[in-house]
């Protein structure tokens, strides 16, 4: 593994090394010395790519938002109409409730983080707002908005419920939110 500044992967493990640690330990115990440790990076590479933690974090949560964006983009880039897009939101429900912990705890952790610290809101704003650009592909604004606050909810109920996932659920709540709206225009 190379360790020169010409090493181009360094800055991308520095942020999956934060990530990580973040999702293990909480963002309480992130410091400079622990995620370069993770990371297999010399200390000093820290302060090369980021002038501090806040600019660290921030670039890590943006990191991490464009994964999650790029599982918005892959179910909602094809549905084609209504029915299509309410099972595509289904599916991408069950898939971030379902799949890897990591996604789950570190949407928490940087929703605990901007609820704690103002500074760190343009982030989930722009989370929330990227999210509804996916969503208005295939319904209004104010009902992608709902269908933003739904999926997130959705996904912390079915992530911490001792019962199992129920999709046709999932599929309901969807529907009588995107039906409603659609009625009503």
């Amino acid at each position: 593994m190379p360790t020169g500044h010409t090493d181009a992967q360094r800055r991308e493990r520095i942020l999956t090394a934060a990530l990580d640690f973040i999702a293990e330990e909480g963002i309480q115990s992130v410091s400079h010395r622990k995620i370069a440790a993770r990371a297999g990076v010399p200390l000093g590479s820290m302060t090369y790519y980021f002038s501090g933690m806040d600019e660290l974090l921030r670039a890590a949560f943006r990191h991490f938002m464009d994964h999650i964006m790029s599982m918005f983009d892959a179910h909602l880039r094809t549905p084609a109409g209504p029915d299509q897009a309410r099972q595509a939101v289904a599916d991408l429900v069950y898939v971030l409730s379902t799949g890897d912990r990591r996604d789950v705890v570190l949407t928490q952790e940087l929703c605990t983080l901007s609820a704690r610290r103002p500074a760190y809101r343009e982030l989930t704003n722009e989370w929330m707002r990227r999210s509804r650009v996916h969503l208005e592909k295939h319904f209004d604004p104010d009902t992608s908005r709902q269908l933003t606050a739904l999926i997130t909810g959705l996904i912390l109920h079915h992530t911490l419920s001792r019962q199992v996932h129920d999709q046709a659920l999932t599929v309901e709540a969807i529907s009588r939110i995107t039906t409603t709206a659609r009625s009503s225009h």
